[in-house]
Formats: C-alpha cells, sequence, structure tokens
C-alpha cells in the first residue's frame, strides 16, 4: 500500500489553496463540503471563486504566492499553472509538517486527492496512488452507479438508533441485528423513499430482539423487477440491487440469459416463462407460488421481460401479492418498445412524422385479432405492436382495410438491443411477405408509422455492429 488511506475532519479549520484558476476552483469546492475555511492566494480568481469570495465564502488573498500564505493553515493544496511556484509551495509546507497536495505532481505530494462517492455520512474514495486519476475517476462512476443515492439516509437512520440498540442488545448480538436490517426490509423502505416507515419498522425490530421474539418485520416480500428488452447494460441501478439480493428467482422467457446471470450466484432460479401454446406455469400457479414463497419467508424476484407494467401481466401479479398481504416492490424496466426505437433507429414520436404513439397487444384470442382498427388507423401516429407476429398478416390487412395507406412503412424487429437484433422493413402490404422470407421468430416487436423512415439515418448500433 503506497498510500494511508484517511478522513480528515476539517471543519471550520483553516485550509490554504495557491492558485485562483478552474482547478483551483475544484478543489475548493471539496474542501468547502468538507465544511473547511478555506483562503485562496492569487492575484486574480476565475469567476467561480470571484463569486464566492464576493458573497465572503472564502478569503481572497489578492497577491503573488510568499510563505504567509501558510500561516494557520492545517492543509495546503498547490493549484497554479507554475511548478516552480508549485514545488516551492510544497516545500515549506514540508518543512512546516502541513499536508500539502500538489495537483497532477505526485512527487510533490505529501496526500494526494481521491476520487470521490459521496452519500454524507457514507463517504468512499477512490486512489490510484496517483498512477492514472482517469482510472480513479472511472472507478468511481462504478461505485456510482452501484450504491443507491438513499445510502447516506440509510446511515444517518442507523446513527439515530445505534445508542439504542446498545443499550437494549448484548454485544454478541448488535452486529447479527444490524445486518438484518441494512441488508434486509428495512434497508428497501429507505431507498424507495420511505424513511418513516423504516424507522417505525427498525423500532418494532429492536423492541422484539430485545424479547428475543421473532422479527416481525424479517418477512418474506417479492421483488416485480422490469428486466429489459435483453441487454444488460439497460438494467436499472434499482433491479440490480434487488437482483443480488434475492433467495429465489421467478423468471420469465423474455428475460435474457445475460441478464439472468446477474442475479444472486447462490439464489433458486425458477423458470415460468410462458410461450405460445407453451406455459411452464399457469399464471394463476405463478401468482401462488409468489405468495407461497414469500410466505415462507423468502426474499422473492420476480423478473419480468420489458417492463412489468407493458403487456407484462405485473398488475395482475401485484393484486394477488395484495390480496395475501404479502409486501412487495415494483422496479420498472425499459420496455421493448423503448428499446427498439433507441436500437433499430426508429424513433416512436418526432415532430414530422408522428406526433402520438399507441401501444397494443396482437395476441390472437380464438385466432382473432381485436383491436380498436379505427383508432389505430389514424395519421401522424405510430402503432407499436407487441406479439404481433403470430397475426401479422392480419394485422397488416386490417389496417389497410380502415385507412392506412398500402405503402406506408412499417418494421418487424427481432431481438432488440442485443447482438442477434434482426430488423425488415416494407411498405405495410409487403410485410408480412417478407418477414416470412427472413425467417424471423419471437421475440419481435411490430412498428407501423411514418417514423420507419428515418431508419436508415439513426440505425446507429447496427452501424457499430458493421
Amino acid at each position: 500500500m503506497d498510500y494511508l488511506p484517511i478522513f480528515l475532519n476539517l471543519a471550520d479549520q483553516p485550509c490554504a489553496v495557491i492558485g485562483g484558476g478552474e482547478v483551483a476552483a475544484r478543489k475548493v469546492a471539496l474542501l468547502r463540503a468538507a465544511g473547511a475555511k478555506v483562503t485562496v492566494t492569487a492575484p486574480t480568481l476565475c469567476p467561480a471563486l470571484a463569486q464566492l469570495a464576493e458573497r465572503g465564502e472564502i478569503a481572497h488573498r489578492a497577491e503573488a504566492f510568499s510563505p504567509a500564505a501558510l500561516d494557520g493553515a492545517v492543509l495546503v493544496i498547490a493549484a497554479t499553472d507554475e511548478r516552480a511556484v508549485n514545488a516551492e509551495v510544497s516545500r515549506l509546507a514540508r518543512a512546516q509538517r502541513l499536508p500539502v497536495n500538489v495537483v497532477d505532481d505526485p512527487d510533490l505530494c505529501s496526500f494526494i486527492m481521491p476520487a470521490i462517492v459521496d452519500r454524507s455520512p457514507v463517504v468512499i474514495a477512490a486512489s490510484t496512488g496517483g498512477a492514472s486519476p482517469v482510472l480513479a475517476r472511472l472507478l468511481r462512476a462504478r461505485l456510482e452507479a452501484a450504491i443507491p443515492a438513499a445510502f447516506g439516509e440509510l446511515a444517518r437512520l442507523a446513527q439515530r438508533f445505534r445508542a439504542r440498540v446498545r443499550e437494549r442488545l448484548a454485544a454478541e448480538d448488535r452486529r447479527a441485528f444490524w445486518e438484518r436490517v441494512l441488508q434486509g426490509p428495512i434497508a428497501e423502505l429507505v431507498f424507495s423513499g420511505r424513511t418513516h416507515d423504516a424507522e417505525r419498522a427498525l423500532e418494532q425490530a429492536l423492541a422484539a430482539a430485545a424479547a428475543r421474539q421473532p422479527d416481525p418485520v424479517a418477512r418474506g416480500e417479492v421483488y416485480l423487477v422490469g428486466a429489459g428488452p435483453g441487454n444488460p447494460e439497460l438494467l436499472t441501478i434499482a433491479a440490480l440491487r434487488l437482483m443480488q439480493q434475492a433467495d429465489v428467482v421467478l423468471y420469465d422467457n423474455l428475460v435474457s440469459r445475460e441478464v439472468l446471470e446477474l442475479t444472486r450466484r447462490d439464489a433458486e432460479r425458477i423458470y415460468v416463462g410462458k410461450k405460445r401454446a407453451d406455459h411452464a406455469l399457469r399464471q394463476e400457479q405463478i401468482n401462488a407460488l409468489m405468495v407461497e414463497l414469500a410466505q415462507k419467508g423468502q426474499r422473492v424476484l420476480r423478473l419480468k421481460g420489458g417492463d412489468p407494467y407493458v403487456f407484462g401481466r405485473g398488475g395482475e401479479e401485484i393484486e394477488s401479492l395484495a390480496a395475501a398481504g404479502v409486501r412487495f416492490e415494483v422496479v420498472p424496466g425499459v420496455t421493448a418498445a423503448s428499446g427498439v426505437a433507441a436500437y433499430a433507429g426508429i424513433p416512436l414520436t418526432h415532430r414530422d412524422y408522428a406526433h402520438s404513439c399507441v401501444f397494443v397487444t396482437g395476441h390472437l384470442k380464438e385466432g382473432v385479432m381485436d383491436l380498436d382498427w379505427h383508432g389505430l388507423a389514424r395519421p401522424k401516429q405510430t402503432i407499436v405492436v407487441y406479439m404481433g407476429l403470430l397475426g401479422l398478416e392480419a394485422l397488416c390487412r386490417q389496417l389497410i382495410a380502415h385507412g392506412l395507406p398500402e405503402d406506408m412503412p412499417a418494421a418487424v424487429v427481432q431481438q432488440a438491443t442485443v447482438p442477434q437484433q434482426r430488423v425488415v422493413t416494407a411498405a405495410l402490404r409487403d410485410l408480412a411477405a417478407r418477414v416470412a422470407e427472413a425467417g424471423l421468430r419471437p421475440p419481435t416487436l411490430v412498428i407501423v408509422g411514418d417514423v420507419v423512415r428515418l431508419r436508415d439515418k439513426l440505425a446507429w448500433y447496427e452501424a457499430q455492429e458493421r
């Protein structure tokens, strides 16, 4: 370990910054965020620092650097564009045993500034020891994506209860108690913005633990999570967090293997997908299974392709959970239509081509596609049809019969957002034949409308693949 990572308490402490440019302004912002009293020494200041000085939020010594600039400081940062000046700042600070950082010059530093993830009071620092600041920033970006913004609120909740837990629980019980709190339903209440409910639940959990009774909060729950259209990079941060903590995963046919691999390694995986005429479980059985597992105390991840509430029967599943008194959480996902729009180069709306967009399901019931054909066949409207491949010929015929031009552009997209993506475009009258010739297979999405004309210009994903 080349550097010892430490966290300094700089609240109301005097700190000296030498230099008045944009780089100095960024360092001043960090020091002020930590509560420091900052004095900037520089003949002139950049606009950001000048405004702070005008408002009295920092002190300004309008002069070139001299040893007096370090008087009384507990920490020094040199951020001028002259290495000789920076070197002199470093020499004098070290002589006074003051911690000193010289921006972008590790050889002159006694400490380095890490990349910071701020979830105050939780603060995480990532450093490469000055070897590669860009790599440190990349590490910070990954940490930012992985750590919920509400982690700070969770820490504050724990802080409020820390003394009470110490008073009421024996030392050997505290660690297990806090692990249950910080990794279970109480933490999820905080992450979903329900801090008041989390505080009440924590009080109940503490009372039960002190009385050696079962935890009233530690009961099963269900996470209904949208897995998106297939590309794992389109998952939300909330989805990834819940995928990593579930005990059991119930997943659909439309959930890609790459997405499924991001669930917890030791979680039980149960396939409950439904294909045409091939249902692993009926919907009623899926509903009952979720309730049964949750009532056994399991954390159940119901992983659904796309978005749970867009032709995913998520509403039906939540009704069953609510009726059984099972706690649940819903995390939306990127629906297939949005994935197609981004990856096939077909925007759903466009000022020149489409002022509205409508989503419908093309699922056949007793061989018939029962849709509001007059409502669909409107000008300047994009039609997105889920599960429309089987009835594609009837779909095109009915749209033409109800007023759409035969040469209206249309597309069928197979496996959108993943490398296996295929797109067939044609006039509405020819679409079914072209799709049959291409041999497209589910999962697919049908898009009808003038926006399809833009595909050749906007298909960035396929251009990258080429």
